[in-house]
């Protein structure tokens, strides 16, 4: 039995029978709407995660939900056992997003990253000839791609890996932003270069300018594949439908998730060319979820409302807003601010506390962020949000940081 008393009332839940693999915000929602969550004892707040960007569009976003009501009503799942007249449409509209040819759909973020591994590793063995098993994949220092048992072997969050081994090999770590870097750890054996284009769970870190088109050159001349993980910083977030856009860099892969099931359904992606996707066969991966009816019709809607860009553009517009705010409070509680779009990072003057300690203080002024890293707070509303709204969030911020 867990006592809520952190945002002003004391609710008692009984969560005895929870895994304790997250420590929650003393929220219980109950119900939530646009940018706004009520909880149980109908107290509204400001919701300025967005589920870690899986909430772009808002919550129950009328058109997203509306096209779910129908698919409810028709078919839900079928497996890959048989064709879903949902599943090739999609498929189809999300590759012209990307303007790729050709899309494997997956649930979790987490699965697109392991699939993406997968298909590296078998174009390595394939097409790039690489000897089976000796493959690696160069990654980023401080990067979070999940926590599956693979993706924590190359991670260095030692929370995340403690105590999970033995871990898999095949990967190397170059420090995030740093091109030569990464350009040394490349040799004959790799196949891929995977990397969040703004590393979201380090705390909203934006690299140098010259980084990505330096990758992507490199990739080019190396033959390796350029693997963007744009779970968190794509789809509109950044205030483009891709965060590598910023650099005007196309990877060879894009990893989605989050946002592209609309806040409704898990969804997921690998999304590249047939001469990169066209490595796997029949029997060679798979999920029954995996691009399901019902997660297809709603991604169907969300690519539709990419397409309009009317939300890239409220990112832009409201981003440079709330980046404006956040940064008149430097010097005064918040030491630094980092982020593009509608995604800040904001490192908190460690003489105030801890940004966990802060985001509780946020929490009973009816402001919803999330702590990492220990010093830095993220600020990630949903992209329907209002500058009215964001100034107000923002007010609550600077109350709670003058004390």
């Amino acid at each position: 039995m867990t006592t809520l008393e952190a945002t002003g009332a004391a609710i008692a839940i009984d969560d005895r029978c929870v895994a304790h693999n997250y420590a929650p915000l003393p929220v219980v929602a109950a119900s939530a709407e646009g940018a706004w969550i009520t909880d149980v004892e109908g107290r509204r707040y400001l919701d300025c995660l967005a589920a870690y960007s899986a909430v772009n569009f808002g919550h129950r976003n009328p058109e997203i939900t509306a096209v779910a009501h129908a698919q409810l009503d028709t078919v839900t799942l079928v497996s890959r056992a048989f064709h879903s007249e949902r599943l090739a449409p999609f498929c189809a509209a999300l590759a012209e997003l990307c303007g790729k040819d050709m899309v494997l759909p997956m649930n979790s973020g987490a699965e697109a990253v392991e699939t993406g591994i997968k298909v590296a590793r078998k174009w390595g063995t394939d097409v790039k000839g690489v000897p089976a098993g000796a493959s690696n994949i160069v990654v980023a220092d401080n990067n979070f791609h999940g926590r599956t048992t693979t993706i924590i072997s190359f991670s260095d969050d030692e929370t995340a890996r403690r105590g999970f081994g033995p871990y898999t090999p095949g990967f190397r770590a170059a420090p995030f932003g740093d091109a030569d870097a990464f350009a040394d750890a490349i040799d004959d054996n790799t196949v891929a270069v995977l990397v969040e284009p703004i590393q979201g769970e380090a705390g909203i870190i934006v690299p140098p300018d010259d980084f990505l088109p330096r990758l992507r050159a490199l990739c080019t001349q190396r033959n390796v594949l350029l693997i963007a993980d744009e779970i968190q910083s794509g789809l509109a977030r950044t205030g483009k439908t891709f965060a590598c856009e910023h650099w005007g860099v196309v990877p060879d892969v894009y990893l989605l998730g989050k946002a592209l099931g609309g806040g409704v359904m898990p969804l997921s992606a690998v999304v590249a060319d047939s001469e990169i996707l066209g490595v796997l066969h029949p029997g060679e991966h798979g999920s029954t979820f995996g691009g399901n009816p019902l997660a297809a019709a709603i991604g169907s809607t969300v690519v539709a409302i990419l397409q309009r860009g009317e939300f890239q553009c409220r990112s832009a517009q409201l981003g440079a807003h709330m980046h404006h705010r956040l940064r008149q409070l430097t010097g005064h509680g918040v030491v630094a601010v980092r982020g593009k779009g509608l995604w800040a990072g904001v490192d908190i003057d460690p003489a105030l506390g801890t940004a966990k300690q802060v985001s509780l203080r946020l929490a009973r002024r009816g402001v919803l962020v999330k702590d990492t890293h220990g010093s830095t707070l993220r600020f990630a509303p949903p992209l329907v949000i209002t500058e009215q709204e964001i100034d107000w969030a923002i007010d609550q911020f600077a109350a709670v940081l003058a004390g």
